[in-house]
């Protein structure tokens, strides 16, 4: 049985998703965010019995399922899906969207597959590191910061804003670690976004073009993933370069599946 779920179905909910809170970053973040009744949102659950299984999200256009098992009720959340009009972003765990992948026929504008990694503790001691120039990112620094962004080949096209860095600033959702060299040039940055109380995204990870390859961005995910350790949040984050992929596991980043996002175009 598939059924709209209500505040009354919290417990069972978390009791679904919290022992996988980096893969269910997403789903705990808008539920803690906006609950059960906001317009923006809705979550369907199939049960079995008494027991909840599987989970469908909606939040907007963006529809995330997520099911421990092997099999869940996919022509039910695909026939939910079906009956919200206009374009949709299918997201989240391959094993768990591939199933729902096939029952769509429309045009994709983007499909893609991305390497999944999380984090609970760094691999190696960083007691004796010097983070003196690492600094939380300060409202005066945000174009700055944007601008580096931009600078970097990979980030060109990155959808940064002002408005983005003041929206997760005021909710807690996000922050962003800057390192500054001798010279007080922003050298680096890293940032979380997705906060919630298990887990959150690393983003945006960035070395300025000439300062490339002096473990800048290193030291300021050490920094980030240090403090967020501390408030015993789990980490994770996607990547699709290799390269990348070897930097984030020496610090203690482990693969934990991929990350399936398809934007369908229903004309």
């Amino acid at each position: 049985m598939i059924r709209l779920l209500t505040q009354a179905d919290h417990e069972h909910v978390m009791a679904l998703v919290s022992d996988k809170p980096a893969e269910n970053l997403f789903i705990i973040g808008d539920i803690e965010a906006f609950g059960y009744d906001a317009e923006i949102q809705q979550l369907w659950g199939q049960f079995e019995e008494d027991t909840l299984i599987a989970i469908l999200l909606r939040y907007d256009r963006n529809f995330i399922p997520y099911s421990k098992r092997d099999f869940y009720d996919v022509d039910g959340f695909a026939d939910i899906i079906l009956q919200h009009d206009g374009d949709f972003e299918l997201s989240g765990l391959l094993e768990v969207v591939a199933p729902l992948k096939e029952k769509f026929q429309f045009k994709t504008y983007r499909d893609s597959t991305l390497y999944y990694a999380k984090c609970e503790k760094l691999a190696y001691d960083t007691k004796q590191r010097d983070y003196s120039n690492v600094t939380t990112l300060q409202p005066h620094e945000y174009e700055e910061n944007i601008d580096m962004l931009k600078s970097i080949p990979e980030f060109v096209h990155g959808a940064f804003s002002i408005e983005v860095r003041k929206r997760e600033a005021k909710n807690n959702t996000g922050r962003t670690y800057i390192l500054r060299n001798d010279e007080d040039v922003m050298v680096a940055s890293a940032s979380t976004t997705a906060e919630n109380s298990q887990s959150a995204m690393i983003v945006s990870v960035g070395t300025n073009p000439p300062y490339k390859r002096k473990g800048y961005a290193t030291i300021c995910m050490e920094k980030l993933c240090s403090d967020m350790f501390k408030t015993g949040r789990t980490l994770c984050l996607f990547y699709d370069n290799p390269e990348a992929g070897r930097i984030y596991k020496r610090l203690g980043f482990e693969d934990i599946g991929y990350w399936s996002m398809t934007r369908y175009n229903r004309g």
